[in-house]
């Protein structure tokens, strides 16, 4: 039920800001107002210990929500005082990305820091960020001191109002499942559940995606470098109060630091929230707009594009030489830029055969990827080549030798985790692909939480449960329709996403439950630096030139987004623009038909087509179309259908 606007806002208000006038001189210095002053931050010091509240048109979506942060050797959450709050300063950032849903990214937001000192004297300061649709807040510790400082809690939290509804996906506890890779961020999300649900498992990762009255909010973090680890939320959250939450004891590599250490000064990462509207968080940038700038470095090598790929509908024992000539054939056939050649290579076919492999796939206009495991010890994954990458020496060499032979990247998998020391081992991968010139793609992994800014020959990063599921049993086949309808809403809204879409033909011992058209919707839906297939050139050969044309011609990254129609693990509608060219695409997550009315008057009048499902769930109808000014065009999408429209 949606509360009146007097009595969502009073309250709060004028209970907690009587607490506030000894150490300020009025209300509006705590605020932090977004540049066009819809949304609204108010700091609230109650009890000494400082809390945030959220406004959004003037109706509460975060209620006050606790900040502070518990040193091993100071406690910067209690006994609080505020020493002083700067005035607000306008921040504006312009950038582009090598992977990007959008072509320019401009970002402008308020800015206040407030001041506090602990009860030893000791300051933090707490930075926040208030742009349109977004708040960003993180702390920093100014003081100078060489000693290495630990942080044992973070007492961040996001208080919503019971009555709110979450989508989460619950993370997977440390050194589980099969090979003790997890956590992978491979779960199923639990949705439209009351605020408070317990999670299952650890805790729940990000992003993490609620609806509070009208509004939506999409929490994740940023910026996240070697002096921290990365966050999720805790797997209690009593009356709808969330909190940030470390990873678990045995999320460690090089049995080396789990949760945030350094010395001083310290920047902490970026605590961030989407606000608004499902088209307001779904196109969304603060993800990146938060992240660090790139490294330096000449990056004009990276470029993004679509792979072909054998292992997700072949598996292990076809990573041989003749089946990957077949897919570098198959990538070149399609004008797909890469071919992946995936775990086993250095056994199956070796380097010397890989190099034929490379100059072959140079006649052909095709660059090679090649697999590798990240593990030492943390797991018990046995896919080679393994133990290659752990020491700085030892990857530049592998690095160093594969760059010779003319491999243009690496797709790396299985870490361990979240902890502190596993984000300095993707760093330190990073750093060492970046002096050798080659493209990184991150599998059973984090987040990339921003990577793609700082790092830009970062492609994407899995997280996610993908396609590769679906071949491996029936329930993941079941729940996949649902499953693809969630991810535009959640883990792909900041970051590039490596789910491996796409499969036309059937698998063996599964009945694939989405239609052709949904399959086909994907690649638009889905954004990732590097796109790569999961059907194989045998059943691409069999389809309709039109939809063999759509596969050659789909790109990986996009001048413009934008949101139509949809609802969380329901069904989703997108457009994107290359150029001068529109793509729109959705999907329904649903057994039952979905009916939409997608409003296309920011196309300008176009020619094209729309491939719908067919009489069957395998078969493709297409449809011409001309787009006249201001149209919009009603669907009804089939049970676990979809569509796909180009327009030039």
């Amino acid at each position: 039920m949606k509360k009146s606007k007097v009595t969502l806002l009073s309250g709060a208000y004028l209970a907690f800001f009587v607490l506030f006038f000894s150490s300020c001189t009025s209300n509006q210095d705590m605020e932090i107002k977004s540049p066009d002053g819809k949304l609204v931050v108010t700091l609230i010091n109650k009890n000494h210990q400082l809390n945030y509240q959220i406004a959004f048109n003037q109706q509460v979506v975060l209620e006050p929500s606790l900040l502070g942060l518990v040193r091993e050797d100071a406690d910067f959450s209690s006994g609080l005082k505020i020493k002083s709050v700067s005035g607000a300063t306008s921040i504006a950032d312009t950038y582009t990305l090598n992977v990007h849903k959008k072509m320019n990214y401009t970002y402008q937001a308020n800015q206040k820091t407030i001041t506090v000192e602990n009860q030893q004297g000791e300051a933090m300061q707490v930075i926040f960020q208030v742009s349109d649709h977004g708040v960003a807040f993180r702390y920093y510790f100014p003081s100078e001191n060489k000693a290495m400082k630990k942080i044992v809690d973070e007492k961040t939290s996001f208080a919503f109002s019971k009555t709110s509804k979450a989508w989460l996906q619950p993370c997977a506890h440390a050194k589980s499942g099969w090979g003790e890779c997890n956590p992978s961020y491979e779960e199923h999300y639990l949705q439209d559940i009351p605020v408070g649900t317990p999670s299952p498992l650890a805790g729940w990762v990000f992003p993490a995606l609620f609806k509070t009255g009208e509004q939506w909010v999409l929490i994740s973090e940023t910026a996240v470098d070697r002096n921290y680890c990365a966050s999720r939320l805790r797997p209690e959250s009593p009356n709808g109060v969330y909190s940030i939450g470390f990873p678990e004891t045995k999320e460690v590599v090089f049995t080396k630091e789990l949760n945030p250490q350094s010395t001083l000064p310290w920047y902490t990462p970026w605590r961030i929230m989407a606000i608004g509207s499902l088209a307001d968080v779904v196109e969304s940038t603060i993800g990146t707009d938060l992240a660090k700038p790139a490294i330096a470095g000449d990056f004009t090598w990276v470029k993004p594009g679509r792979a072909s790929w054998s292992w997700v509908l072949l598996k292990d024992g076809q990573t041989i030489y003749p089946v990957q000539k077949r897919f570098i054939d198959y990538a070149s056939k399609m004008g797909w830029e890469y071919c992946l050649i995936d775990a086993g290579w250095d056994v199956l076919i070796g380097y010397d055969k890989i190099k034929e492999l490379a100059d072959y796939g140079k006649t052909k206009n095709v660059k090679l990827l090649l697999w590798y495991n990240s593990a030492g010890d943390w797991n018990s994954t046995p896919q080679t080549p393994k133990n290659a990458l752990l020491t700085r020496e030892a990857r530049l060499k592998e690095f160093t030798r594969i760059k010779e032979i003319g491999i243009a990247g690496v797709k790396i998998d299985f870490f361990g985790g979240d902890g502190q020391s596993v984000m300095n081992h993707y760093i330190d991968i990073m750093e060492d692909a970046a002096t050798a010139g080659l493209a990184v793609n991150f599998h059973g992994s984090t987040l990339p939480r921003g990577w793609q800014r700082t790092y830009p020959h970062l492609l994407s990063m899995e997280a996610i449960k993908g396609m590769e599921f679906v071949t491996f049993g029936q329930p993941d086949a079941d729940a996949q329709p649902n499953h693809c309808a969630m991810i535009p809403f959640t883990r792909n809204v900041f970051d590039p996403m490596d789910f491996t879409p796409t499969c036309f033909g059937e698998i063996d011992n599964i009945k694939r439950k989405t239609t052709n058209g949904f399959e086909l919707a994907l690649p638009i839906l889905y954004q990732s630096g590097i796109q790569h297939y999961a059907e194989i050139p045998e059943v691409m050969d069999q389809l309709p030139a039109e939809v063999q044309q759509l596969m050659k011609e789909i790109p990986t990254v996009w001048d413009e987004t934008r949101f139509l129609d949809g609802f969380p693990g329901k069904f989703v509608a997108m457009a994107r623009r290359s150029g001068s060219t529109w793509y729109v695409a959705g999907i329904n997550g649903q057994d039952s038909p979905q009916k939409t009315n997608l409003n296309l008057s920011f196309i300008p009048s176009l020619k094209g087509f729309m491939i719908t499902d067919g009489i069957t769930n395998r078969e493709f109808q297409k449809n011409e179309i001309t787009l006249s000014e201001n149209q919009s065009l009603p669907l009804e999408l089939k049970p676990n259908g979809g569509f796909l429209i180009q327009l030039k």
